[in-house]
């Protein structure tokens, strides 16, 4: 098995699969919650300049120690300098504690983008369809379990045939997704009983306009300190995950250019999910229905604003759902990942 996992075949697949890791549940859900509520292009400002400096920084050493040393992120740090193994034992720690929230959450998306496949979107738009599910003490967990199986089932196929197979298709397929339903959320408008007409473009406005109105320090430190935690969530730094795959790259690999391609790829996801999100959260419930953040948004408002486009709606819930299921499959692949790794490196 050690001779299919020694390395990325290519610097694409590295990017793909890196960029697969950061691009996740925090680019979908959180992002887009985080620049409606923090002033819009403020927010996205921010976050750009500290992507392009201190998560650019970040990266590069996390993906340096891994190529370096070519181990997992228990025995890396303690590679470099022996006093430095805690530091491995914490950074393991860490994709422990939040694998379970990725399988469990993965396995609601992939519940929900069954129920759009098979046209039943409008019942998922119902009040307490959401808190019912959950509240089930075997579909959930059967969920989680066929998530997690698909996941463990592209770890053990190994590096090349697996992790970098797998991010070569799904990637570029996350992408066209993203992009159809950002450009249909453009394009869509509604009109209230009292006839005011909400467009998308008018939520496009409110999400990358930066909002300056009554700014203080203390607000924009908060502002600051969200995009900060931001970007250790989507850029899947300080958990050891870029140790892991860095490993993986081989010595003549230009980092510099990938760990530049990664961020792009990872910052244009991101964005355009503020766009294929808020504009048609504002259309059908307006600045309140932006407020929304984490599986309420996911598995309560967004249901609903499917439900009021009508027939096109189960289509593009089930486009949405597909790529959000994309989007968690990849991130939870470098979580198991990399505790694979330590564990087998650490038994070898």
């Amino acid at each position: 098995m050690n001779e299919n996992r020694n390395s990325f075949k290519g610097s694409i697949g590295f990017v793909l699969a890196a960029a697969g890791s950061a691009v996740g549940l925090g680019n979908i859900w959180r992002f887009p919650y985080l620049a409606a509520k923090d002033g819009g292009g403020l927010f996205l400002v921010i976050y750009i300049v500290l992507a392009l400096t201190f998560g650019f920084t970040l990266l590069t050493t996390e993906i340096a120690i891994g190529r370096k040393t070519k181990q997992s992120p228990l025995t890396a740090y303690s590679k470099l300098k022996s006093k430095w193994k805690p530091l491995g034992i914490i950074a393991c720690i860490v994709p422990m504690m939040i694998f379970p929230y990725y399988v469990t959450i993965g396995g609601w998306v992939l519940k929900y983008l069954l129920v759009y496949i098979t046209g039943n979107g409008h019942a998922a738009a119902q009040d307490g369809y959401f808190s019912g599910f959950i509240g089930q003490t075997a579909e959930p967990i059967i969920m989680m379990l066929v998530f997690t199986i698909i996941v463990a089932f592209i770890i053990f196929r190994g590096v090349n045939s697996g992790i970098e197979s797998s991010s070569k298709i799904i990637m570029p397929l996350l992408i066209v997704l993203v992009l159809g339903v950002s450009v249909y959320s453009l394009t869509i408008s509604y009109t209230d009983i009292d006839g005011t007409t909400r467009t998308g473009l008018q939520g496009l406005g409110a999400y990358v306009i930066p909002n300056m109105k009554g700014i203080t320090v203390k607000q924009f430190c908060t502002v600051l300190m969200d995009a900060m935690g931001q970007l250790f969530y989507s850029l899947s730094v300080a958990m050891g995950i870029m140790i892991a795959y860095g490993s993986y790259v081989s010595d003549d690999a230009n980092l510099g250019k990938s760990i530049n391609q990664i961020e792009l790829f990872d910052t244009i996801v991101a964005f355009l999910a503020g766009v294929m999100i808020i504009p048609a959260v504002f259309v059908f419930m307006g600045r309140d229905g932006m407020t929304a953040s984490g599986p309420s948004l996911m598995f309560v408002s967004l249901p609903k604003v499917f439900d009021s486009m009508g027939f096109a709606g189960n289509v593009i819930g089930a486009i949405f759902f597909a790529m959000v299921f994309f989007a968690a499959l990849t991130s939870a692949v470098s979580i198991m990942e990399l505790l694979f790794q330590a564990l087998w490196m650490n038994l070898s």
